[in-house]
């Protein structure tokens, strides 16, 4: 079977949508043997920072001699950026191998009245590539939710980290942020340990509840002390430990990400479940590469990727922002999704551009250009609307070049996922 015959395939279960449960997906990794209890793991869940933080732990994993598996939603760029082993993509040979062995079982699914969504598929697909590979640890990162996510068939993991949690895919989750919470936390189980980003305090009541409840012992990232040098849009350098470490990622948002991963870390090596050095976490670190989370692509004019798409994202993009572009006329190309909290969104973002560049976004749950439009005027000083990404990019970029402004891109991951390849021809 060919890698493009293989896309084919998984995509052709886009259609059967996405269905809250476990049970199918349970019969689907039966039948492959259950390669998902083969694995160890770090589960990560979370509104905002989650593929940050896995991005992090991930890279500490491997610089630490780890045969490390990601597995992350969505991807970018690339369908495989879901399935790594050691940081790098699986091989086209390798999805499309899985694929050949594994979809005769999803056929014969069908023909029982068993229908798999793509989402558990991909999912399957995960948990029998990594453990065909024999990895040693698999940082796995939840696509929505916790309690019901197709991730969370494992057993204990090693540890279940919890980033932050805001308003989010309300209309499946829940509608305060409790209920969100009680769905993130599904993935804590007894005999693990957890983990917390910084909460606000009803989150936090909920996590604390769980673990009470489950008595796993519960780590908080404000116990990790760090003594920040200097932030610049090309990362942060801070002291842990006595050791000066770079993050290759910017914002202070990702500071609070960075101190969550430690957290991690030390509850794990404290545990004697891993072994990973402060070396490894300095290299680790250093090596973190997480595409469309305030990602610098260009310094003359400066053009920021970010695939902030909810309030708690747009929050932690406005301040980035504020520390790093503060008086600079800045145009924005914008593209979300319908079932965004738009409103929301675009008032936390009033006053901080001087121009927004409203774009349509390839997915079946996108607001349109001009919806999206309407919905900016009166608060940006010009709104244009565009009818392709590309276009918008190039106007805003060509303006910048020649009056000195900056170009930041957000929205929606997808949108990110879209442009980021067509971005990176231009500015080169």
């Amino acid at each position: 079977m060919t890698y493009e015959n293989a896309l084919k395939k998984i995509h052709s279960l886009l259609s059967f949508g996405s269905r809250p449960g476990l049970d199918r997906i349970l019969t689907l990794l039966d039948r492959m043997g259950n390669p998902q209890d083969k694995l160890k793991y770090i589960h990560v869940a979370g509104t905002n920072g989650k593929g940050s933080v896995s991005a992090m732990l991930s890279s500490t994993l491997v610089a630490s001699g780890y045969k490390t598996g990601l597995f992350i939603s969505p991807y970018i760029t690339d369908f495989r950026e879901r399935i790594q082993i050691n940081n790098e993509m699986i091989s086209k040979e390798t999805l499309a191998d899985a694929v050949e062995e594994t979809f005769p079982l999803i056929e014969k699914l069908q023909s029982e009245g068993i229908i798999i969504t793509e989402f558990e598929y991909v999912n399957a697909l995960e948990f029998f590539i990594h453990a065909n590979e024999n990895c040693d640890v698999v940082v796995l990162e939840t696509g929505l939710g916790g309690l019901l996510d197709c991730t969370n068939v494992i057993k204990p993991p090693l540890c279940s980290v919890i980033t932050t949690i805001g308003l989010d895919h309300t209309a499946v989750l829940g509608d305060t942020i409790e209920k969100i919470a009680a769905q993130k936390c599904g993935i804590i189980k007894s005999g693990s340990l957890a983990v917390t980003s910084k909460q606000t305090e009803k989150a936090m009541n909920v996590i604390e509840q769980t673990v009470e409840r489950l008595n796993v012992p519960l780590s908080k990232s404000e116990s990790i002390k760090i003594n920040v040098l200097s932030e610049t849009l090309e990362g942060s350098d801070f002291e842990y430990n006595g050791r000066k470490i770079h993050l290759n990622l910017a914002g202070k948002h990702q500071l609070e990400n960075a101190k969550t991963a430690l957290a991690a870390i030390e509850s794990v090596r404290q545990k004697g479940l891993l072994k990973i050095t402060d070396d490894d976490i300095s290299i680790g670190f250093s090596k973190t590469v997480n595409p469309a989370r305030f990602e610098f692509l260009s310094k003359n004019p400066v053009v920021i990727l970010d695939g902030a798409h909810n309030p708690n994202g747009i929050e932690a993009l406005k301040n980035a922002v504020s520390n790093f572009l503060d008086g600079k006329k800045i145009t924005c190309v914008m593209g979300m999704l319908a079932d965004k909290d738009i409103d929301s969104s675009i008032k936390l973002l009033d006053d901080v551009f001087e121009s927004v560049y409203t774009v349509p976004v390839n997915n079946p749950r996108a607001i349109s250009s001009d919806k999206l439009a309407e919905k900016c005027k009166g608060y940006f000083k010009n709104v244009t609307s565009f009818d392709s990404a590309e276009k918008a990019f190039d106007t805003a970029f060509d303006d910048a070049k020649k009056n000195g402004r900056a170009v930041l891109i957000c929205g929606s991951l997808y949108l990110a996922g879209e442009i980021r390849p067509y971005i990176l021809d231009e500015v080169q």
